[in-house]
């Protein structure tokens, strides 16, 4: 008659093979730190917290350019014959502009990014235009709330052009990381897209202020 077999048991005692287990959780944990930082997940956070803060100073700066326009407004309405059409447009670019908002979560949004550009763009250049035809206006230029207010809004643009440059380098090197390899397999991985950035040439040709004749008679040199 077979005598019966009971089940082998372990002769590890239980101290010891808790201390192995915490001793394999904290391997793996190690290396798995190990593997996102060498994978460029590390530089993914710390380059998308980046471009996110630049964006913020961008859209800081417009929002400050977008707050001295109504006292703007306000101050060359009281210049008798001043141009309508030149008003109206500031206005109505001022509105378009705030209307739309790029939240840093569309930052990868092209077509999002395309949209506010040019509405910021639009206000650049209807802003311009309105600086140039006041020149033809002598007591506005001897304004001094309206010099006050030309200043600030050169001032304004001025910081805009800085906190969008940053943005563009912080969009850069955070692109340059999603595009290379082996970086870009964990922006498909974790997914990283491509942020959209600024086409500043594009920008500027929009904005671009209209030449202004100070050689022709009267208030009809602005063109």
């Amino acid at each position: 008659m077979l005598a019966a077999t009971t089940p082998a048991r372990s002769t590890t005692p239980p101290a010891k093979r808790n201390t192995g287990a915490r001793h394999f959780s904290a391997v793996a944990v190690l290396s798995a730190s190990l593997l996102l930082g060498g994978c460029g997940y590390n530089d993914f956070q710390r380059l998308d917290e980046q471009t996110k803060s630049s964006w913020a100073e961008v859209l800081n700066q417009y929002q400050r350019r977008a707050d001295l326009i109504p006292n703007l407004v306000e101050t060359v309405k009281g210049e008798a014959n001043f141009e309508q059409e030149t008003l109206t447009r500031v206005i109505e670019a001022r509105s378009r502009a705030t209307a739309i908002q790029l939240t840093p979560e569309m930052l990868d949004d092209p077509l999002a990014m395309e949209r506010f550009q040019q509405a910021q763009g639009q206000l650049g250049s209807a802003l311009s235009r309105l600086l140039a035809v006041s020149e033809n206006y002598p007591n506005l230029r001897a304004n001094q709330g309206f010099q006050d207010l030309r200043v600030q809004l050169e001032g304004t643009e001025n910081r805009v052009t800085v906190a969008r440059n940053r943005y563009i380098e912080s969009v850069q090197a955070y692109n340059v990381l999603a595009r290379s390899f082996p970086t870009n397999l964990t922006a498909m991985v974790f997914g990283y897209r491509p942020k959209a950035g600024f086409t500043v040439a594009n920008e500027a040709d929009i904005a671009a202020p209209p030449r202004v004749d100070f050689g022709g008679q009267g208030s009809g040199g602005a063109r």
